[in-house]
């Protein structure tokens, strides 16, 4: 009977991992700022600007209310079949000579899209356990992105016509797997033994949450930047942009998937970050040539990936604390196609100006700057509920004992003092100056004064800096 129930397990997990990868592959070469709809628009010979950001902003819409009417596997599996049905009519009237069927196809399949994404996070939280989803869900961009590649090669080389046919394949191919998807089978039962405590059920409306959203929005703008301005600028590199563009995205995910348990990720977030603000400069100082593509693209698109996994897996742990998986997950990555769709508009803004590559630069770094401004706090408030989660740094949740063990094995040969030792136990734990000078008596003053010499004596410079540090503390991990 285990035996059975193990081959149902797999069977199911597979099913879900090969219909979400096919339909993604279609969603990225054709919905979504995809190559094969870049492509048709021109064929057309129309002003298609229109038609593709009526497609994101209906995306956007309907990720984000999906979960109001989609409440459980039933339902996620009946709505993910007749999205896959939707799609495939509305993809072909792109066949067809240009018309106002192009606008309702392509408004209509973008709002099935969102569903079927929404939904399929029944199937992320359903059949796999939360300690899984980070690699699952770096293999499912992955194979997404490989798809991808694959359609965008034989849009340039061949046709546009060859990728559409291509994607809507794709989309058929996922139907037979969708069909054989449980409605209610949910592996939590049969994988109960693995969880000692069921975690706590909190709000979708709650501060961790909250926060999360907003640092998904405001890193994703880069991306929309990425689409609206660095693209174009080199568009006249299309082969190249087939063959390679998601190639460094596709890598640093794989790194990442195969990473040791042990090497602790929480400071790759902000490596890649930082990768991104540099991508952007180099795109401000460099020429347009193949090699300056080759560079700004690899940091870029690297960098993306890293950002990309975070908020996937980060989502995928968020489903264990909500009953309606379609809502969080429908909410978290409408988010992410909201950064997209803002980042667009400033970036069309942006190319109207006098200098576009240092406006561009510049706003990246500003977002930059905001997003590690914003990381300390956000690790701080995740790290309540995700204690295991791969790109957090793990602190708030442990004992006072062990906080204490950690804190005097970070000290050695620091030479900190005892009140900064205290100080740097606080600001670990996400208090303000405010709250630290009301905890140990004294003025905010004070408190700056002492972080001062702690950033001296660690050779940091900021609260980001100490996190990644103590993170990095190997006898915190033993």
């Amino acid at each position: 009977m285990n035996g059975k129930m193990f081959n149902r397990e797999i069977a199911q997990r597979h099913f879900s991992i090969i219909s979400f990868c096919l339909f993604s592959g279609w969603l990225l070469s054709f919905l979504f700022e995809g190559q094969v709809l870049y492509s048709i628009v021109e064929i057309a010979q129309i002003e298609g600007t229109a038609l593709i950001k009526s497609a994101v902003l209906t995306v956007f819409i309907g990720l984000f209310s999906s979960g109001f009417f989609i409440k459980n596997q039933a339902a996620a599996k009946i709505t993910m079949i007749i999205s896959i049905i939707v799609c495939i009519s509305a993809s072909l009237i792109f066949y067809l000579p240009f018309s106002a069927l192009w606008y309702i196809a392509i408004i209509s399949s973008a709002y099935f899209a969102s569903l079927f994404i929404a939904s399929w996070g029944f199937y992320f939280k359903g059949f796999f356990n939360p300690e899984e989803r980070f690699k699952i869900a770096a293999e499912i961009l992955i194979y997404s992105n490989i798809l991808m590649i694959i359609v965008n090669i034989l849009t340039v080389s061949i046709s546009a016509f060859m990728g559409l046919t291509i994607t809507i394949l794709a989309l058929a191919g996922a139907l037979p797997f969708l069909f054989r998807l449980e409605s209610s089978f949910d592996l939590k039962a049969y994988n109960k033994k693995n969880t000692a405590v069921l975690p706590l059920r909190i709000p979708i409306i709650s501060k961790p949450f909250t926060l999360l959203c907003l640092f998904i929005l405001i890193i994703t703008i880069d991306s929309g930047l990425m689409y609206q301005v660095v693209n174009p600028s080199f568009a006249q590199y299309e082969l190249l942009n087939a063959y390679y563009w998601a190639i460094p995205y596709i890598l640093a995910l794989f790194i990442l998937r195969n990473l040791s348990s042990k090497i602790n990720k929480a400071y790759i977030l902000y490596v890649a970050i930082a990768m991104i603000g540099f991508s952007y400069a180099l795109f401000m100082w460099l020429d347009r040539s193949v090699t300056s593509y080759l560079l700004i693209n690899t940091l870029m698109l690297g960098a993306f990936g890293v950002c990309d996994l975070f908020f996937w897996s980060i989502l995928g742990s968020y489903l264990e604390y909500h009953d309606n998986a379609a809502q969080v997950f429908g909410v978290g990555m409408s988010m992410n196609v909201l950064g997209v769709l803002v980042g667009e508009v400033i970036g069309n803004r942006i190319i109207h100006l006098k200098n576009p590559y240092f406006a561009t630069s510049f706003t990246a770094v500003i977002i930059i700057f905001s997003v590690l401004i914003m990381l300390p706090v956000l690790n701080f408030q995740l790290t309540r509920h995700l204690k295991e989660h791969e790109f957090l740094v793990k602190f708030a949740d442990m004992a006072k004992s062990e906080q204490d063990k950690g804190i005097e094995s970070f000290d050695k040969d620091k030479q900190l003092t005892g009140k900064e030792l205290e100080v740097v136990k606080l600001l670990l734990r996400g208090y303000t100056y405010k709250m630290i000078g009301e905890s140990l008596f004294i003025s905010e003053n004070t408190i700056k004064y002492h972080t001062k010499n702690i950033y001296q004596k660690l050779n940091i410079k900021s609260k980001t800096e100490l996190i990644i540090k103590f993170g990095d503390n190997k006898e915190l991990h033993q």
